[in-house]
């Protein structure tokens, strides 16, 4: 009997032994006291037996007990350097389980045999009810999906998420961000993409509380002086007076690396890439150009540091300049250091394409191999550049920046220098991929596709990777390859350039070698595999604004909406964000209606689709153009939209309603069908409920129509 079940998993979740943690403590409690109104009831109806034969009963039950298991293994499995966003989110989703399916249990046993009077169930309803969401939560759900679409959170609600989550600190966001990084990666290698998304947008919203916490402390520093950002410790964010270099080739204050990594963590702060040793070599190039500079400045200087600089500004012979000592100590630290830092664009989705890094470039702006006055920081602070803001479901959606200042995140990459040139691995990794790409000139089939599946495998794992494979000349070839009439050299090939395309010197590269046209190709002859990541690649391409003519014109459009009809669903999922790309550019906008893509987009925002959001984000697009709004009318576009306004996603509906407007605007037909379809309601609750955007669209419609009706009656 499912009752009998659940009543003993009740009993091991009141035996359950919880982290200390005073959020894990607060969940508890507040399942506990649920549980504890609705043990006596359950247990009452174990006496009566009448309920339990009944089916509807049974599953309550069955349903009940699956929440309290996945509940109580969820506290018992906590750690503190788990994601608390995430833990949050799961462990509020599944006490609102509990509430609602306990709800639903005592309405049923209201007209059930039970020792309970209808009136005292009633007193257990209500106590129920009144368990409701935690303010602090129901703010950071709200904080997530304003970040999502655009909005970002408050001040104020940011320090209430800071101090319900105990993220107070630079170090603890960045361990925030750690582990949704990995739930990410779990979710990207599980092909998980509703999951994968919920972890994009916690981890936007994490970023953005990063960014904000650093400007706050930037602004609060107490030198008259700005400190150039260099000079600080991605962690504490405070000068460093002991930087020392970990295994990815950043710099960090020792005493706060060592703290990082023995809480256990074996990645780079800055780069998230795994550190294959956790050796701290001190960085006496940069603690020699921070003490110059606090002299310069006047800035106070711990003793040690102007020990140092005394060291190094002593000539050792006479006639000897400073700089030429200070570049020999640096040059005999090169070998140990690597200095690097990934960003990541835009990520559709396709097979290979496992980590979103992109627009790679050093934030160290000192070159460790060697000191000269333009790698000197300048002592000005970094000026913030604002990314723009697309649909969340479509959105070059970074992975997250964490220590990275916001003029920094779209800079060009500095793609190497003698310190890198020197990493043994890199050397090694270099000589592999030059005989590699010297095979992609074989004749042989056999060398061509093993040459081509070890780049693919390559291309898969680090930013490193890809710019040695680019360097080394491999664009060239593989777009020759894309021709290759063998399926697993063409598949191989399509992929290896998706991959490389993440960083963007390389989206560049690649149009320019003329990689355009054979994507087509493949786009239109490829297998199902190819076809996708060709679509992939022309999205990840199209994010430079310079590219999304060159694909517009080249005649991409008719493929890609061939893919959109009759493409597998991850392959329709592309299209659609590869056609989403490609019509933030105007001249796009025609090609795509005209190759039929409207009737195509129309048919996916039906729910069972799942790309309702995709669908509806291009439609928009598409509305701003005469030929778009006489599509989306023509092809009975209309009702899906309002269905979008009524029941959508708060992005869907805002994507619903401008479109909406665009087509009522100036056509009176199409205005009639929308009123026709019972649009008012929805855009009335969508004007008071919305997001920004969706209220003043929603609220331009109905003013609309009004005018409208005002107009009409005018005339009469």
């Amino acid at each position: 009997m499912e009752i009998s079940l659940l009543l003993k998993n009740i009993s091991s979740f009141f035996n359950l032994q919880c982290h200390e943690s005073i959020l894990v403590q607060k969940y508890y409690q507040k399942t506990e006291a649920i549980l504890k109104l609705i043990k006596p009831l359950l247990e009452s109806v174990v006496v009566a037996a009448q309920v339990a034969s009944d089916e509807s009963v049974e599953k309550e039950f069955a349903g009940l007990n699956q929440s309290v298991d996945e509940l109580r293994k969820l506290l018992e499995d906590y750690h503190p350097l788990m994601s608390q966003v995430y833990f949050v989110m799961q462990v509020e989703s599944l006490i609102a389980k509990v509430r609602d399916q306990s709800l639903q249990l005592l309405e049923l046993l209201k007209s059930s045999p039970n020792e309970f009077s209808s009136s005292s169930l009633e007193l257990y309803v209500q106590k129920i009810k009144r368990m409701g969401y935690e303010k602090e939560s129901a703010i950071l759900s709200k904080a997530i999906r304003d970040q999502a679409e655009g909005s970002a959170p408050s001040a104020d609600n940011r320090s209430i998420i800071v101090d319900f989550l105990n993220l107070r600190s630079n170090q603890e966001l960045l361990i925030e961000a750690v582990a949704l990084e990995k739930l990410k990666e779990n979710a990207e290698q599980a092909e998980k993409m509703g999951d994968l998304e919920c972890v994009e947008e916690m981890l936007s919203l994490v970023s953005h509380m990063n960014d904000k916490f650093i400007e706050v402390r930037q602004s609060q520093n107490c030198n008259r002086v700005p400190i150039p950002p260099d000079f600080c410790c991605p962690l504490s964010l405070k000068l460093m007076t002991d930087p020392v270099i970990v295994a990815s080739g950043q710099t960090y204050e020792r005493e706060y690396i060592r703290k990082w990594l023995d809480l256990g963590l074996t990645v780079c702060p800055k780069t998230m890439q795994t550190l294959v040793h956790t050796n701290l070599i001190p960085n006496y190039t940069v603690k020699a150009l921070i003490a110059s500079w606090c002299e310069s400045h006047n800035v106070k200087l711990p003793d040690t540091l102007k020990s140092l600089t005394l060291t190094l500004t002593q000539p050792t012979s006479p006639g000897k300049s400073t700089t030429t000592h200070q570049e020999e100590t640096a040059t005999s630290l090169a070998h140990h250091t690597h200095s690097s830092s990934e960003d990541s664009l835009p990520e559709p989705a396709e097979t290979d394409y496992e980590s979103a890094e992109s627009g790679d470039h050093s934030l160290e702006s000192i070159d460790i191999g060697g000191v000269n006055e333009k790698s000197t920081p300048d002592p000005q602070p970094a000026t913030t550049q604002k990314t723009p803001l697309f649909s969340p479901r479509f959105e070059p959606r970074p992975k997250n920046p964490l220590w990275r200042r916001p003029s920094e995140r779209y800079g060009p990459r500095i793609i190497s220098s003698p310190a890198t040139e020197t990493r043994p691995d890199l050397i090694k990794l270099e000589t592999q991929v030059k005989r590699l790409v010297d095979d992609l000139t074989d004749t042989s089939l056999d060398v061509l596709r093993n040459s081509t599946s070890q780049l693919r495998l390559l291309s898969r794992h680090n930013m490193d990777n890809r710019i040695v494979i680019a360097n080394c000349g491999a664009i060239s070839l593989l777009t020759g390859l894309l021709r290759s009439t063998d399926q697993k050299v063409q598949e191989n090939a399509v992929t290896i350039l998706l991959n490389l395309s993440i960083n963007d010197n390389n989206k560049l590269a690649i149009a320019n070698a003329g990689a355009i046209e054979p994507l087509i190709h493949v786009l239109e002859t490829g297998s199902s595999e190819a076809t996708e990541n060709s679509a992939a690649t022309l999205f990840s391409l199209s994010v430079i604004e310079e590219n999304k003519i060159r694909i517009g014109r080249s005649g991409a459009v008719k493929p890609l909406v061939d893919l959109l009809a009759s493409g597998s669903p991850r392959g329709k999922k592309d299209a659609a964000t590869a056609l989403f790309n490609l019509s933030l550019f105007h001249e796009n906008k025609a090609r795509i209606v005209e190759a039929g893509a409207v009737r195509h987009l129309v048919e996916l925002m039906d729910p069972a689709a799942g790309m309702v959001d995709k669908a509806v984000s291009v439609l928009s697009n598409l509305a701003t153009i005469p030929e778009g709004r006489a599509a989306i009318g023509g092809e009975n576009g209309i009702p899906g939209l309002v269905e979008v306004v009524e029941l959508g996603s708060a992005r869907g509906k805002e994507n619903a309603a401008a479109a909406l407007l665009q087509v009522c605007t100036d056509n009176g037909r199409f205005c009639k069908m929308v009123l026709q379809e019972g649009a008012v309601p929805p855009l009335t609750a969508l004007s008071q409920s919305g997001t920004a955007r969706a209220k003043e669209k929603a609220s331009l419609l109905l003013n609309y129509f009004r005018s409208q009706r005002h107009g009409n009656n005018g005339r009469g």
